[in-house]
């Protein structure tokens, strides 16, 4: 091709044509005057499936959900100003997650950019905005910057820990044409490897362990190899709960994501080492701070700035995850001698865990227990902040799959069905032959209920399980526990769920008897071709035998 015939495209369409060469299957979006020429793009060349979301809050969260459960980039498209806005709190979800997200948001024609002139659309410090809750945003000024620009973008985004970027791209900028570049590769991330010396001064700490301990955080999802290789070491397991399924729950070495209960610190006080991998040992997982970990404390991380972190580390490793483990595993391999009552004290330790939790769920126990024997772990296990996935979703049903967990981990009730449908999205793309489950309380269902028409306008395979008390439960029972019982502000006027679910041809069955969950939840399993919800009518079920009044903290 000479220089006369060579291809020009728009901005707009470089964007697509990048994120088609760099695997990209799936984005999600809404779309707006500010962004149409990216979207025609994505129309016009049919390679990449785009779910029209009916809001950028939901979009972001689908991008996310789906990110985490392919494996991939997550990519959302929203406009400007306020549609940019509308995506902010789903931004900090998934930097909360280290989710690697490309989010794509117009902007106003470049002549009028920060002038304050009051242009239609304009959005005061609309980068700085993006900046603040993402992991870093840019702006395209010109079409021959477009390609580092993405290029940069990506990079960042992949690189751990992970994050969001945002570009913003004036609407002329869009519009602009340029010639189709002849390459167009991105920047490979490579693993961050630790040095020897390191590696075996941690291994020669690790190898006088007799019951030691590896918790795995979401940063060692990609690690399920190495990790195995320990287990054949010796090493017992336990996992925050963004760690979940990187060993299957229901092997016998691991704790699962069990991680705080006393029967667990009681036995941690037993473990005379552990090793922390690519996890920031949050509060609601440490009981702020104060569950007594076994020591020494060792940790490995991508990040430097997580040593010392929230707790003080008796040695850190800068360095990827599965490189790590795998090297350490080398190290180690002929120099552990492991207690053989290890083990077996780890089970009892989970068993009593597990009964502990049970205990508090009185009349739900059946749903619970039901749902893990028709599921099994042939799930993705999606979950919105409520009330029963605090009780019970976090923890107790088998994951094994180190992204068959997928849940709202910065807090932000609303994001669940959102979540729900990025997860459906992923599985049918990438074939990945799972069912995609949604634990939702009635408030955060309501908050994004528009996206129930995106689930059926996608044909999104997946089942809700709405948990529905026409109440803020948990908010609830701190107003019990700290202000004398006096319940303000947490009562909800509902539609008739039956009745929403009819007007957009959504299979609907109400379980106000508990002795028909198992027969309820055969029925909705069958759906296939479209979302199915199952509603329980918790006032007809009754309270939990125990109070959840927001995270577990440790009295001094």
């Amino acid at each position: 091709m000479t220089t006369t015939d060579t291809q020009r495209i728009t901005v707009g369409e470089l964007a697509v044509r990048f994120l088609e060469l760099h695997g990209t299957r799936a984005a999600f979006g809404v779309i707006s005057i500010h962004n149409m020429p990216i979207l025609d793009a994505f129309h016009k060349r049919q390679k990449i499936r785009f779910v029209s979301a009916r809001g950028e809050a939901g979009a972001c969260n689908m991008a996310d959900a789906y990110a985490r459960v392919s494996g991939t980039l997550g990519v959302c498209v929203t406009s400007t100003g306020t549609g940019a806005g509308n995506a902010a709190g789903a931004l900090v979800e998934a930097i909360t997650a280290g989710t690697p997200m490309l989010h794509l948001t117009g902007q106003i024609e470049s002549d009028y950019v920060d002038r304050d002139l009051g242009f239609i659309h304009e959005a005061p410090a609309q980068l700085a905005m993006l900046q603040a809750v993402g992991k870093a945003a840019f702006r395209i000024r010109d079409a021959a910057t477009a390609l580092a620009t993405l290029r940069e973008a990506v990079r960042i985004a992949r690189t751990p820990p992970c994050g969001p970027v945002s570009i913003e791209i004036p609407i002329d900028v869009q519009a602009s044409l340029l010639d189709l570049p002849a390459d167009m590769a991105a920047t490979d991330v490579a693993p961050l490897q630790a040095t020897a010396a390191q590696l075996d001064a941690l291994a020669d700490r690790l190898s006088q362990a007799k019951r030691p301990m590896l918790w795995l955080g979401g940063g060692a999802r990609g690690a399920a190899d190495a990790v195995a290789r320990m287990v054949k070491l010796g090493f017992g397991i336990v996992t925050s709960v963004q760690g979940r399924g990187i060993v299957a729950e229901d092997d016998p070495v691991t704790l699962g994501s069990f991680n705080l209960q006393k029967p667990v610190e009681d036995f941690y006080q037993t473990c005379d080492a552990m090793l922390v991998v690519g996890s920031r040992l949050r509060s609601n997982e440490t009981l702020r701070y104060k569950l007594q970990l076994p020591k020494p404390l060792f940790r490995i991380d991508a990040n430097a700035l997580a040593h010392n972190r929230a707790y003080p580390s008796d040695y850190f490793v800068q360095g990827d995850a599965s490189l790590t483990l795998h090297a350490l595993a080398d190290r180690l391999e002929g120099r552990m001698q492991v207690d053989a009552g290890f083990i077996p004290d780890l089970q009892r330790a989970r068993a009593k865990a597990g009964d502990q939790v049970d205990t508090a769920l009185g009349p739900y126990l059946p749903l619970k227990n039901t749902l893990g024997e028709l599921v099994d772990k042939r799930c993705w296990w999606v979950r919105d902040i409520t009330l029963s996935n605090s009780m019970w979703g976090n923890r107790s049903p088998v994951l094994d799959n180190p992204r068959g967990g997928v849940h709202a981990l910065g807090g932000g009730i609303g994001q669940g069905l959102a979540m729900a449908i990025g997860t459906a999205v992923a599985n049918a793309t990438h074939a990945l032959g799972r069912k995609t489950v949604v634990l939702a309380g009635d408030g955060g269902f309501m908050l994004n209920v528009g996206e129930l028409a995106c689930a059926v306008q996608e044909k999104a395979e997946l089942l809700v399980l709405l948990m529905n008390d026409s109440c803020y439960g948990v908010i609830k029972n701190i107003q019990d526990d700290i202000y004398g019982s006096r319940h303000c502000y947490v009562d909800l006027v509902n539609p008739d769920f039956a009745g929403l679910c009819a007007s957009l041809e959504v299979p609907h069955f109400r379980l106000s008897d508990p002795t028909q969950t198992e027969k309820t939840l055969q029925q909705a399993l069958q759906v296939t071709g479209g979302p199915v919800m199952v509603e329980v009518d918790m006032k007809a079920w009754g309270p939990f035998a125990a109070k959840f009044a927001g995270p577990i903290l440790k009295k001094d």
